[in-house]
């Protein structure tokens, strides 16, 4: 039993704590006596807490029936990890769609938005720095791990310039192109017989890259949804639910993998993980994308499920305070809306019309699409209805040609004209779906979504520092 059990009817925890990444704890507590917390912190610092003190009373509260004091413990803490949102205004989340090859067009727009961080905090500034949680799918969840996964320094183990090289050095052997006559059978055969690709290269880079790291490892909280085909049910890969649920704590490597499994053309993935008790757990994973191709609001619903846990980083956020919130939610791009598939053509497809139409697979397009638009309007009607319109930042091109549309074209000419469709989403003027057509329409007034990522990446700075003076786990030097 903890030493403070028998104080819990006097001392109730209402406050914050420092999640344990950053290697300190704070703990408010009130209490209707303060001969009774007294007591408590005393029997605490000769115990598990030995390292805690108790503050000096708010002068507000000294003479008032309720006090408030404050338990601290200090370690060595990362002064470069983000500070929990209970220290600002507000709760950041980066959402990173999938896509396949197409992740070219989100790290396109990520590294642009890590320049500028740099620019404004150093050249050491790195997006797990700036957002509490960052998600992804397929390769959106690839890129996330990429960008949280720890080097020997404890820094982020990839920038998002190192992300776009990664695409083009290594998505050729990924995804090789078939160069052989009469090609356009070899895809049927192969849609037949099993997977496009092996993904061997795949799951062996992956492994080469992530190493042994695994989900709690994180430098800031990742959400990475998946699909379990024997449960047939979601598996949310989330650094929220590890504590509670240990059988979740995989490599980064067995869960990008399982993610980015898209079905036809990577095979599933089977892994198990054992937690501190011996208990085996079985996952058997297909691409996140069945479920959610645009993950931002699974991510939204895991911090929503902490607030409502009275998780202390969150305090005093409310479970349905979406004003809070800053979303940047990055597109992999979908093709111009128009009249591709039609029923009277779909109304003749067998199972290989619906995988093989047109050089595309229509069965994965409509559910990838529609997944991701259904994400994309619910947040949208959420955030308007709050008034809070900018607080949830979308970029998404819908008008990409069918060539560029593809989630394995890996030629040379395709990445690159990925790149300048990335390079243009920035010059274009920031753009809102259109609730009732669901096509994505320039808002005025607005500029351009360079121009709003440079105020994003502003309130971003803005933020971690306001955290930082807040924060007393932060030395003061660090505080300027």
């Amino acid at each position: 039993m903890s030493c403070l059990d028998e104080y819990t009817p006097l001392i109730l925890p209402v406050c914050f704590r420092q999640s344990e990444k950053a290697g300190l704890t704070l703990v408010r507590f009130e209490a209707c006596d303060d001969i009774f917390l007294q007591k408590a912190v005393k029997e605490c610092s000769s115990t598990a807490l030995s390292h805690q003190y108790l503050s000096n009373l708010d002068q507000k509260t000294k003479n008032s029936s309720i006090s408030s004091h404050f338990i601290m413990e200090r370690a060595p803490s990362i002064v470069n990890q983000i500070q929990p949102p209970t220290f600002g205004d507000l709760v950041t989340i980066l959402s990173i769609d999938g896509g396949g090859i197409r992740g070219i067009i989100p790290a396109t727009i990520l590294s642009f938005l890590e320049s500028l961080l740099q620019e404004l905090d150093g050249e050491d500034a790195r997006l797990a720095d700036y957002f509490d949680v960052i998600t992804g799918t397929d390769t959106g969840g690839i890129m996330t791990a990429m960008l949280t996964a720890p080097n020997e320094n404890d820094r982020p183990l990839f920038t998002a310039e190192d992300i776009k090289a990664f695409y083009h050095d290594h998505c050729p052997r990924i995804f090789p192109q078939c160069r052989w006559p009469f090609g356009f059978l070899t895809k049927i055969f192969k849609a037949i017989a099993g997977p496009r690709y092996s993904g061997k290269y795949l799951h062996e880079l992956l492994r080469e890259k992530l190493g042994k790291t695994r989900l709690h490892q994180t430098l800031t909280n990742v959400v990475i949804p998946t699909y379990d085909i024997k449960r047939l049910q979601p598996i949310i890969f989330s650094t929220y639910k590890v504590k509670s649920t240990p059988s979740l704590d995989a490599q980064l490597s067995d869960i990008c993998i399982g993610t980015s499994a898209a079905p036809t053309y990577l095979p599933a993935h089977c892994f198990e993980t054992k937690d501190s008790e011996g208990n085996v757990r079985e996952f058997n994973l297909i691409d996140g994308g069945v479920a959610v191709t645009n993950p931002a609001l699974v991510a939204m619903g895991e911090v929503t499920k902490e607030v409502f846990k009275e998780n202390p980083d969150f305090f005093p956020i409310k479970p349905m305070d979406y004003r809070r919130f800053l979303v940047v939610s990055i597109g992999t791009g979908s093709p111009e809306r128009r009249k591709e598939y039609t029923a009277t053509s779909a109304s003749k497809w067998g199972i290989l019309g619906w995988l093989l139409s047109g050089g595309s697979t229509p069965l994965i397009d409509v559910f990838s699409q529609a997944s991701s638009d259904m994400v994309d309007i619910h947040i949208s009607v959420v955030f308007q209805a709050l008034h809070s319109k900018s607080n949830y930042f979308r970029i998404e091109d819908d008008t990409i040609r069918e060539t560029e549309s593809s989630v394995h074209a890996t030629t040379k000419e395709n990445m690159e004209n990925l790149v300048k469709i990335g390079e243009g989403l920035l010059k274009k003027p920031v753009s809102r779906v259109n609730l009732e057509t669901g096509i994505y329409e320039p808002v005025e007034n607005e500029g351009t979504n360079e121009e709003a990522l440079k105020k994003i990446a502003k309130q971003l700075c803005a933020e971690r520092r306001l955290r930082e003076m807040r924060s007393p786990h932060v030395p003061s030097f660090k505080r300027g």
